[in-house]
């Protein structure tokens, strides 16, 4: 790593706006259940299942795909990874069906499986030890704010213009977004190479290991929700385009405050006691969910809260891997970000199967069990790895 390069604001907002483009790609799909289902003609828990696709690629074609290019510069690895993933987009916008929208969300995960954590990396290395947190924050507000302006934007842009001009968006977005990390991005950055013995090494250390799974079980606990909102909303609450666009636009918001708040606690109180009170609050706040229908004044204090305390999760959980991994933290932000998505994965699919059986009222409650394992996995990962970070 070269420890003269400084990481400058330009870099970090670069950098934002890239995860921005890859977290919009990613996640609108939870917006845009409803369109897609009644466009291409399959149920609505079939059309959730394209985050599961998405996750289920990205899982192990992150890791993977870092370790293989670890010794290409990071400036390459970053536009060629964005630059697929306009591609994939592109391709998902222009699909005759469910299949095809699904393999191309198959080459989407492959290309945002290298763009964020070889971004996390390059601010890991380059941020001094007591303003990682921070720094890290900084980086992946791109993917809260994905959260507060594009998820709401292509959802709202689905049901208006239809689903495919919100996957033109994502286009819109990621190529001179890809240009601009070509363009402006330093090419002299040097980092320690990263090999798929490495990669192996980590999935033999269990403890990092526990410590990494903490994201999908965690994840997977909030996606159970979060995934099926839009259906939920509309069969509970009775509503339609507009309503189900506020409440994922403040549940954005949540996600950018929650962002910042992460990184400061972090930074203050340590990644173990942070991540412990932000598990325990969650237990609390999903339940809620199953209690629809309700005044909608609550409902969006409720989920600015829920969404505050859930999204603060990201940037003490990526400290502490950066603890514990050592010179390993590449793969180990790989292998995290890998994390996010099987969680996303099990999430959705679990939402699933509950709308399938009991029905949504059951997805607050279903969570919040999923949540106690959670909990479970990191007080067991705490006292195996000996620290908290």
């Amino acid at each position: 790593m070269n420890a003269d390069t400084p990481l400058t604001r330009s870099l970090l907002i670069i950098l934002a706006m890239a995860n921005f483009v890859v977290g919009m790609g990613a996640f609108v799909v939870i917006g845009v259940i409803e369109p897609v289902a009644q466009d291409l003609g399959v149920a609505p828990a079939t059309a959730g299942q394209l985050l599961t696709v998405y996750a289920l690629a990205y899982a192990p074609l992150s890791p993977l795909l870092v370790a293989l290019t670890g010794r290409i510069g990071r400036r390459r690895v970053l536009t060629a990874g964005l630059t697929l993933f306009a591609l994939a987009a592109m391709l998902g916008a222009l699909a005759p069906s469910y299949d095809w929208l699904a393999a191309s969300r198959i080459l989407a995960a492959a290309g945002a499986g290298v763009v964020t954590p070889v971004g996390a990396a390059i601010v890991a290395g380059l941020a001094p030890p007591d303003r990682r947190a921070s720094a890290l924050a900084a980086v992946f507000l791109g993917i809260t704010l994905a959260q507060v302006l594009g998820v709401p934007a292509g959802s709202w842009v689905a049901y208006t213009f239809g689903w495919r001009a919100a996957l033109w968006i994502v286009v819109a977005l990621a190529v001179p977004t890809a240009l601009l990390i070509w363009t402006r991005v330093p090419a002299g950055l040097q980092f320690q190479a990263t090999t798929l013995k490495d990669l192996g090494a980590l999935l033999r250390d269990g403890p990092m290991m526990l410590a990494i799974a903490i994201t999908a079980v965690f994840l997977g606990a909030i996606f159970t929700l979060y995934t099926y909102m839009a259906p939920l909303l509309s069969g509970t609450m009775g509503y339609g385009r507009d309503q189900i666009t506020l409440i994922l636009l403040v549940f954005g918001v949540g996600a950018v405050i929650g962002n910042i708040l992460g990184g400061w606690l972090a930074d203050r109180y340590g990644a173990g006691r942070t991540l412990l009170g932000l598990f325990l609050v969650q237990l609390v706040a999903m339940p809620f969910y199953s209690l629809l229908p309700v005044a909608t004044p609550l409902l969006v204090l409720w989920t600015l809260g829920w969404s505050t305390l859930g999204w603060a999760f990201g940037n003490p959980q990526q400290l502490r891997l950066v603890i514990l991994a050592g010179p390993r933290a590449p793969v180990a932000l790989a292998l995290n970000a890998s994390a996010i998505y099987v969680g996303s994965a099990l999430g959705s699919g679990f939402g699933a199967l509950l709308i399938s059986g009991p029905g949504y009222s059951a997805l607050g409650l279903g969570a919040a069990v999923a949540m106690l394992a959670a909990i479970a996995a990191l007080l067991l990962s705490l006292r195996v790895s000996g620290r908290t970070a």
